[in-house]
């Protein structure tokens, strides 16, 4: 593309992240979190199991758990044994029953038993970060969020959307760059995009639908 992101002004970052916007929008028009859930609590609960596990993972494991400890206080009360060994799959099942009944307790006794929508009430919650407490908020709550996972955070470098790889900063520049309706959106898609067409070492890009908006950051001749 011959494009100079370091010197491309944000008028025109902003018209190049819209094109792509709708870009992904024709390609991916139904993309939204690939995690099973039916309330706010459901997706908190396999957002945590998620890190460092795939979401198909984390969906086998979730109906047994759920089942099990339908409610926040049901959770808290579990004897840990249990919870290890219904999420065991996941891997780091130790941390993740911590921050699970951790989380439960803490939803249960301060929540009354409701997951909150606002970010600072989140992200006090034990075990769950800036990026955990947007995937709830955009995609439960259905609130502009933008979650800055692995996939978000690398193809935003890679299509020069950012020049940072801090988590907040990339959530900043693209929050600026997009209408807060579309946050949400647009995360899902990125992350599904570099699932299926940008992966990080061979990407394919001959089959990218948004090639053209691409500055190819890091991206190798041959791909």
């Amino acid at each position: 593309m011959g494009l100079n992101v370091a010197r491309e002004r944000k008028a025109e970052r902003t018209k190049r992240a819209r094109a792509i916007a709708r870009g992904l929008a024709r390609t991916y028009p139904d993309a939204w979190c690939e995690l099973d859930y039916h309330t706010p609590w459901d997706l908190l609960v396999a957002t945590i199991l998620s890190a460092q596990c795939t979401d198909k993972m984390v969906n086998q494991v979730t109906p047994a758990l759920f089942r099990e400890f339908p409610t926040p206080a049901a959770l808290a009360a579990a004897p840990v044994a249990r919870i290890e060994e219904l999420i065991h799959r996941t891997g780091f099942f130790r941390q993740k029953t911590k921050s699970l009944q951790a989380a439960a307790r803490a939803v249960a006794e301060t929540h009354g038993g409701e997951v909150p929508p606002e970010m600072d009430d989140l992200t006090r919650l034990p075990g769950v970060g800036r990026k955990t407490a947007n995937v709830v908020r955009g995609t439960a709550f259905g609130l502009p969020a933008i979650f800055v996972d692995t996939h978000v955070a690398r193809l935003s470098n890679r299509l020069g959307l950012t020049l940072s790889d801090d988590p907040l900063r990339i959530e900043n520049d693209l929050g600026g760059l997009l209408p807060r309706p579309q946050w949400t959106a647009f995360a899902h898609r990125l992350i599904h995009h570099g699932r299926r067409v940008c992966a990080a070492r061979k990407p394919r890009c001959s089959a990218c639908p948004i090639a053209r908006w691409c500055p190819r950051i890091d991206v190798t001749a041959a791909a």
